[in-house]
């Protein structure tokens, strides 16, 4: 039997972190930060962990 391939998409955007939490990035701090407030900026620059509801959906994307 093959192995499984995990989601591209989902490795680039999900870390795991030492005690099994996965950690991910803000969003809308891309492009068009010229219309965004300074604090909106620095609030979105720091990372968050995904929503309880959402990791079961994560790690079957990941293959954990």
């Amino acid at each position: 039997m093959p192995k499984m391939k995990t989601n591209s998409s989902a490795k680039k955007r999900f870390v795991l972190t030492g005690s099994g939490k996965i950690k991910r990035k803000h969003a809308y701090k891309r492009h068009i930060l010229t219309k965004k407030g300074t604090k909106q900026k620095r609030n979105l620059t720091h990372s968050g962990l995904i929503a309880q509801c959402d990791v079961k959906e994560v790690k079957l994307l990941l293959h954990i």
